[in-house]
C-alpha cells in the first residue's frame, strides 16, 4: 500500500522518531510504513491520518483487492 507519510513527515519538519512519538508507535515502525515494508492498521493509519488532518484514503492509497 503506497502513502504519502515520508512526504508529509518532511512537510511537517519531523524526524521518523518524532512522528513515531505523535502516534505511539517506534522509529522502525514509521521507517518500515514510508518505505511500504509494513501496511499499518486501521488504528494507526487513522492516527497518522488524524495528526496530518487528512483522510486515511487521502495518506494511503488502496490497490485493487484480489480478494472479491
Amino acid at each position: 500500500m503506497k502513502n504519502k507519510v515520508k512526504k508529509l513527515r518532511e512537510q511537517f519538519g519531523l524526524t521518523q522518531a518524532q512522528l513515531g512519538q505523535k502516534v505511539n508507535v517506534s522509529r522502525q515502525a514509521i521507517n518500515a510504513i514510508e518505505k511500504n515494508k509494513f501496511d499499518p492498521s486501521i488504528w494507526l493509519a487513522y492516527d497518522l491520518a488524524k495528526f496530518f488532518n487528512m483522510s486515511i484514503e487521502e495518506l494511503f492509497e488502496f490497490e485493487e483487492s484480489e480478494r472479491k
